[in-house]
């Protein structure tokens, strides 16, 4: 099925197939349901954060976004949550917003059976699993190590979470790598060689990424030099 991370390459286009199996999905049900959907694709276009998997706006905001009053706004939220397409990441306390994210992979399942009426090419698109690049743990003699996370750093942490994960491909590729600079939501690490470096960008991004965030959710890229 297709990467319900639409981030990285090809994201644009990732984020367009799944409004569009949202569209066809409302349009093959009644009005009731026809008017969810597209609430929550009005929501989706206008205030989802896909780089950090977040939603978070007041019912008031979404009030006046879906011309509704914020009791409607209540009861429809809860809806999409009982129907597992969203799921509370942070519940709002003290003045601060309740943040969300999307259960795509709850969203394309449901809609798979409208995607033949979009297209063939849609289908096969949406159906087709992207290939995942073999990943090879390098031998690595006597214990691993854990990483030494007294720091505090974003990476120094993050190196923790891939630790944590899988101990042969951190000691393998991550463990290699170290903090060069941070400039807003790009992280730059330093590899200790341009192969080292060309194998984790190609083979490790999306995981390297996904750690990053685990600890700093503001991290929307990560970068390796050499």
């Amino acid at each position: 099925m297709l990467s319900t991370k639409p981030v990285g390459r090809h994201a644009a286009a990732r984020k367009y197939d799944v409004l569009t199996a949202l569209g066809a999905y409302a349009l093959a049900r009644d009005k009731h349901d026809q008017r969810r959907v597209l609430r929550l694709m009005t929501l989706i276009t206008a205030r989802y954060n896909w780089a950090r998997d977040e939603l978070a706006v007041g019912q008031r905001e979404i009030a006046r976004l879906w011309s509704v009053d914020e009791r409607t706004v209540k009861r429809e939220m809860a809806r999409l949550r009982a129907m597992g397409w969203l799921v509370v990441k942070r519940q709002g306390a003290r003045g601060h917003v309740t943040e969300y994210r999307l259960a795509l992979d709850r969203m394309l399942e449901e809609t798979a059976s409208e995607w033949p009426k979009v297209g063939p090419d849609f289908e096969l698109r949406m159906g087709q699993s992207e290939e995942q690049p073999k990943v090879v743990a390098l031998p690595v003699k006597g214990a691993i190590k854990p990483p030494d996370m007294s720091e505090g750093t974003d990476w120094a942490l993050a190196q923790g979470v891939l630790h944590a994960e899988d101990e042969g491909l951190y000691a393998s590729w991550f463990a290699g790598l170290s903090r060069a600079e941070r400039a807003g939501g790009r992280l730059s690490l330093k590899a200790p060689s341009r192969f080292h470096g060309a194998y984790v960008q190609t083979h490790l991004e999306e995981r390297l990424l996904r750690a990053c965030q685990a600890v700093d959710d503001s991290i929307s890229e990560v970068r390796i030099i050499c």
